[in-house]
């Protein structure tokens, strides 16, 4: 397994890490056993970087990891996401200094651990400054709970603040081929500041896999359902996208989402993709993506082929947007 680290001075870990959200019905009925096997190959096959969040599944998430990790906790990072809530109408930001201190109290329970290697901060609560819900992560790391301090979602500037009063080691966004804006002000930020991108949906939640057409019906609780870019004319004009890495991948001999992963690790040793498998066999698959050598001939390939303003249609609906580069 390839190695880097998680920012400057953080931890060594995986090239590729495990994001786990599907693991419990995000995109559909979850298979329980077949996630704990998923979870126990990845990491027999060298994946240490697995990353939850309290608001999946209502912390089943979390659950599900301490359960099948805590005996090899010693050979694994554990990254967990808080600060928001999950309510009828969708997630609602909790970052007040209270609700992080009584929300890590309750991941290391159901993670079954005596601290978190990265603690991220999900989304800016516009009620409280960034300053006052980093300074209270800030104390978790001085008491021992908390390793390093991650973002998720935020602006560049919002960066700059948070990392002024306690440094940030990574911030996970979304970014792949068919979502490229955190080349313009976040990853350039980052490198400045020393700290990791870790990338979420590096496989355009399954599209730039291939799964995904313009006949596929979700199941339901499927995020994807009510996602504009996975709908209607939005996903028409962005199976081309697909078409472009189907057909590079032929070339190379290698599945479209190995060929999505290769172009992201080809990015940075300092962007650390975690493709969410719920599956073996999809770990497998990306798991092929280390082993891959992209030319410059082949990134230029898809570059010319894939717009660098991504998809078309919004990631989230209207709720969801605004939760988003605060």
């Amino acid at each position: 397994m390839h190695l880097t680290t998680v920012g400057s001075d953080g931890p060594a870990v995986s090239r590729l890490g495990l994001g786990c959200m599907s693991m419990t019905g995000t995109y559909g009925p979850a298979d329980r056993h077949e996630a704990e096997a998923t979870l126990l190959e990845a990491l027999d096959s060298g994946v240490t970087m697995f990353d939850t969040g309290d608001f999946y599944g209502d912390g089943a998430n979390e659950e599900l990891l301490g359960q099948a990790l805590a005996p090899h906790r010693d050979r694994v990072l554990l990254a967990t996401k808080t600060g928001v809530r999950r309510t009828a109408d969708g997630l609602v930001p909790a970052g007040s200094p209270d609700d992080l201190r009584r929300a890590c109290e309750a991941s290391l329970r159901r993670l079954r651990t005596d601290h978190i290697d990265v603690y991220y901060l999900a989304r800016i609560d516009p009620a409280v400054p960034v300053e006052e819900s980093v300074g209270a992560l800030a104390e978790l790391v001085a008491q021992g709970k908390v390793g390093h301090i991650g973002l998720s979602e935020v602006s560049a500037a919002t960066l700059r603040r948070a990392h002024a009063v306690h440094p940030i080691s990574a911030v996970q966004t979304e970014y792949s081929l068919w979502e490229r804006h955190v080349e313009n002000d976040i990853l350039p930020t980052l490198r400045s500041l020393g700290a990791a991108l870790v990338a979420y949906s590096p496989l355009g939640r399954a599209l730039l896999t291939g799964a995904v057409r313009v006949t596929t019906r979700y199941d339901r609780g499927d995020f994807r359902a009510t996602a504009p870019r996975y709908n209607g004319d939005d996903l028409k004009a962005n199976l081309t996208i697909v078409d472009a890495i189907t057909h590079l991948a032929a070339a190379k001999n290698a599945t479209p989402a190995q060929i999505a992963l290769a172009w992201l690790l080809a990015r940075g040793s300092d962007v650390i993709p975690i493709p969410g498998s719920s599956r073996r066999s999809h770990l497998r698959d990306n798991l092929g993506a280390l082993d891959l050598h992209l030319t410059a001939t082949d990134l230029d390939a898809i570059d010319a082929a894939v717009p660098t303003t991504g998809a078309q249609g919004a990631r989230y609906g209207d709720h969801g947007i605004g939760l988003i580069d605060q």
